[in-house]
């Protein structure tokens, strides 16, 4: 039987803990407000990033937003006797976790591990939210910081191969989002799809790991950033490389929204888009086969196998690659219809640009009391809102947002 609770009129509900769920809630609950947190911390961070993964961000551009000092990434490593990275050194996806983790128990200790099962608009105003314990609550706002989860994208024409099941390990085929160990596809042939950071590094992870590897991409070439760049340089320097596009995004993202919309969008599609960190190209230009500009055409089972057919762009030669294995590395695509916890009804009413919530000066949607943050934000205020350097912006820009409202 649900056990259903009023719950405070002014209360703030944040969905999500990740870096951007656990950096909202730490500034909202420091300006005074009452605020329930809900999630599993770093889960998505912990449980769908492969181990030996490296984050493509600098440790500068690492660090997890706090409204008071003393909970940046170096402060994580000096409290628990290890070297924090600095510079241009590389951040292992385990070491960013047990970082998010320790910045949950010291800033947001009053997070509730719990599911939210559904999210309703009030008649009156506010929302009603279900947990799955049971407990229902009302909240004059709340804070959708989900991250990825729901947003993995795999073509539609890769998907013509899947059965009942879906995408899976076991499967023909699945997504990097899937893997959190690929040694377990040690000894198989496995055919990658992509061209970005997943691609590059999960094709690196699954070679090294004795897998037979080749990587199959639309991109015309596989870009690598550029090393790291001594003494003095014409332009700025941004949490991810010097440039002076990069270093304004990150520095006014409140100042992308005045873009007109498809340029926004182009932008977020294109800027940091598809593309290995400068570190990947030892362990990935020229160590296992590439086939660059490739256009999917038809995929199709044979036995236990698992042939992909292309075409190339420039000959219009069709090749098909046949392998035990085709792992989706295509990315994350926001759609709101994948967010589980909004009702229909809801998700109805906001507005949207490209499929992203369209967001006002503060980040909230068109639904009075509503927020996103992190990705689904990138449409608004630009493609630093896909990385961990953006919560700083973002969790200010809430706190203050929702501070004013409330008032």
């Amino acid at each position: 039987m649900s056990q259903f609770s009023s719950g405070s009129s002014r209360t703030v509900a944040v969905i999500g803990a990740g870096p951007y769920g656990l950096s909202v809630a730490a500034h909202l609950r420091a300006t005074g407000l009452a605020v329930r947190a809900f999630g599993d911390p770093m889960y998505s961070w912990r449980d769908t990033m492969p181990v030996g993964m490296n984050l493509k961000s600098t440790p500068d551009a690492s660090n997890i937003s706090a409204p008071t000092a003393g909970y940046r990434l170096d402060d994580y490593c000096r409290t628990n006797g290890g070297t924090a990275p600095s510079g241009h050194d590389r951040v292992p996806v385990d070491l960013f976790v047990r970082y998010g983790q320790w910045f949950q128990q010291q800033a947001v200790p009053f997070l509730e591990r719990e599911n939210v099962r559904s999210v309703r608009q009030n008649i009156g105003g506010g929302f009603r939210l279900e947990l799955d314990g049971g407990e229902a609550f009302d909240a004059a706002a709340v804070v959708v910081a989900s991250g990825l989860t729901g947003f993995a994208h795999i073509p539609g024409m890769l998907r013509t191969v899947l059965g009942a099941d879906g995408p899976s390990p076991d499967g023909p085929l699945s997504h990097t989002s899937q893997h959190r160990d690929m040694a377990a596809l040690a000894g198989r042939s496995v055919i990658v799809v992509g061209a970005g950071q997943s691609a590059l590094e999960g094709a690196a992870l699954l070679h090294e790991a004795g897998a037979q590897v080749e990587l199959v991409a639309r991109t015309p070439h596989v870009r690598f950033g550029a090393a790291p760049a001594y003494g003095l340089r014409w332009q700025p320097e941004s949490p991810m490389g010097a440039a002076w596009s990069l270093w304004t995004m990150a520095r006014y993202p409140q100042s992308f929204r005045a873009l007109p919309v498809q340029a926004r969008l182009q932008l977020v599609k294109r800027v940091l888009g598809p593309s290995g960190a400068w570190w990947l190209r030892a362990r990935a230009d020229g160590v296992f086969p590439v086939h660059t500009g490739q256009s999917l055409r038809g995929i199709r089972r044979e036995g236990d196998k698992v042939v992909l057919i292309t075409e190339d762009r420039d000959s219009r030669a069709t090749r098909e690659h046949t392998a035990d294995h085709v792992l989706s590395a295509t990315g994350y695509r926001v759609d709101l219809s994948a967010v589980p916890f909004l009702a229909p009804e809801l998700r109805g009413r906001i507005a949207r640009v490209g499929g992203f919530p369209e967001l006002d000066a503060g980040m909230a949607a068109s639904v009075p009391g509503l927020w996103f943050t992190g990705l689904p934000a990138a449409a608004s205020f630009g493609p630093f809102m896909r990385f961990v350097c953006g919560t700083d912006f973002a969790s200010t820009r809430i706190a203050e947002a929702v501070r004013a409202r409330l008032a």
